[in-house]
């Protein structure tokens, strides 16, 4: 029997909060809906003549994608908001955002090799690094990774990387984390419209609503703090980096499509063989003209940098390669999850205030994220579950 290999798209932190969500909606691999359960009714009937109770029944399957669904929920929010934090208290003492991203970016080499690791644990196949390399690389076309396929295939989306995390960064030292956080997942609805003008997706009013509701939030957030220039700066500095992220997803998908989970590890280790390669005589000018300038090497603190990059180099590996145990939707929703998180941390470490703008404002940002993730067959699904509910309802009333 013909074997499916399961198929992702590299994502950025939107992830990270700092990189950039690389996993394309819709290029999952094979598995089983994520909607709700569909009850099954027994075809028999009971011994009285009536007919048995209706009844929800999971599989163990399903069951033990939920489990793991919570897991990676609480792997991807506790990542994604300890990097957020950690970028933030970083900055107290090493005030250098591109520097960080840079330095953060460097390890995504590490994606490959750690992959390779996976491979040999788990397949039953292996093979050598050789082998198993330049079977990945051709997912670049038949010729490979030749020098021109890096500069016009890999090197565009090493720029995004880099800028979105970079823009997001910077709006950490101009806003809180709250805020920045929050008005990131607007990069989901920035996706949707992208995906609607660019790739002809479909229409579908419910993702238009939520796109209205992410706009309306962003204009919401922004009055919040009365529109001082500094939160305007942090704002569009968030905003930028959300376009960013969402740029990098659709075009991924309208330039390579979909990758398998060697082909999308082997990707992200290029774009950080990119960083390392192109993008390091930036921090080294922004050192020299004094822009990002430190008096010691002795005065970095390398503990946060490496902590930092650690849970960013976490929150991507989970968000990429989080489906093959559960489903995808539930991954998405670990990331609204670190926006109370980082409100706690921010309430108790910050001077921020509440208002009702501002609770407002996230409120329906995070009601648009998730009424993005519903999938095209929701309305379906809905009715079947009101279905059964009402069976459920009338068989209880006549018993």
């Amino acid at each position: 029997m013909k074997k499916h290999s399961a198929r992702v798209a590299p994502l950025s932190a939107c992830n990270s909060p700092v990189l950039t969500l690389t996993k394309v909606e819709g290029e999952e691999r094979p598995r089983d809906s994520p909607g709700p359960a569909e009850a099954q009714a027994p075809a028999g009937a009971e011994a009285g003549g009536r007919t048995s109770h209706p009844c929800w029944r999971c599989s163990r399957a399903q069951l033990k994608k939920m489990f793991w669904g919570v897991v990676v929920v609480l792997c991807v929010c506790s990542s994604w908001a300890g990097s957020t934090q950690l970028a933030k208290l970083t900055f107290r003492k090493f005030d250098a955002p591109f520097t960080l991203t840079w330095f953060a970016t460097n390890w995504n080499v590490l994606f490959f090799p750690l992959y390779y690791v996976g491979h040999i644990c788990k397949s039953t196949e292996k093979q050598s690094v050789k082998q198993r390399y330049r079977e990945c690389c051709r997912f670049f076309g038949d010729n490979g990774l030749t020098l021109k396929v890096f500069f016009t295939k890999a090197a565009p989306f090493g720029v995004l990387w880099t800028l979105t995390n970079y823009l997001y960064l910077h709006a950490i030292k101009k806003v809180n984390t709250t805020d920045v956080s929050v008005l990131f997942c607007c990069n989901k609805a920035f996706v949707f419209l992208l995906s609607w003008i660019v790739l002809r997706d479909r229409f579908m009013g419910v993702r238009i609503v939520a796109a209205i509701l992410a706009i309306a939030g962003i204009v919401m957030m922004t009055y919040a703090d009365g529109f001082h220039s500094h939160s305007v700066i942090g704002i569009a500095l968030v905003v930028g980096s959300a376009s960013m992220s969402a740029l990098y997803k659709v075009l991924f998908k309208l330039l390579l499509g979909s990758a398998k989970f060697g082909e999308a590890a082997l990707f992200l280790s290029i774009l950080g063989v990119f960083n390392i390669l192109f993008i390091t005589c930036i921090p080294v000018i922004l050192y020299f003209t004094k822009v990002e300038y430190w008096s010691s090497f002795d005065d970095i603190p390398w503990g946060n940098l490496c902590g930092f990059s650690v849970l960013l180099l976490t929150f991507n590996i989970v968000l990429n390669f989080g489906i093959a145990v559960t489903y995808p939707t539930l991954m998405s929703v670990g990331i609204v999850f670190s926006v109370p998180v980082n409100a706690v941390v921010d309430h108790y470490t910050s001077k921020i205030v509440f208002n009702g703008v501002r609770v407002i404002a996230i409120i329906i940002i995070g009601l648009g994220f998730l009424l993005l993730l519903l999938p095209e067959e929701w309305d379906v699904w809905l009715i079947k579950l009101l279905t059964r509910l009402k069976a459920i309802t009338e068989h209880t009333r006549c018993e």
